[in-house]
């Protein structure tokens, strides 16, 4: 998801032994480079990350975890899995803008 979207901010905390998990939107998908192909690693986050109503959700977009994530090989690789926690922090600015412009507007989602 970080790599098309450069405004989305990760954790990047120390990872704890709770294990990352992913919705049926992100299902598949490695969470550095949004990759479907050859999953190696599992993801560990942060302790904080998964404290409270966070526990059991999507690391990229915060719906319900389904299914547990991984990295692709190329990011093992490339110790991209090394970097710390990959929790997305923020949504993002497009995504906090079109929110604003549907309610501004008062476009309803269907």
């Amino acid at each position: 998801m970080a790599k098309h979207h450069p405004d989305l901010v990760m954790c990047r905390k120390q990872p704890g032994i709770a294990l990352g998990r992913l919705c049926e939107k992100c299902n598949g998908k490695c969470v550095i480079c949004d990759s479907f192909v050859n999953p190696a690693s599992i993801v560990h986050i942060c302790n904080e990350c998964n404290y409270g109503s966070f526990e059991g959700k999507c690391v990229v977009c915060g719906g319900n975890g389904v299914t547990d994530v991984y990295y692709c090989r190329e990011c093992v690789k490339l110790g991209k899995d090394r970097d710390g926690c990959p929790k997305v922090v923020n949504l993002g600015s497009t995504k906090t803008d079109l929110f604003y412009e549907r309610k501004k507007y008062g476009f309803k989602k269907r």
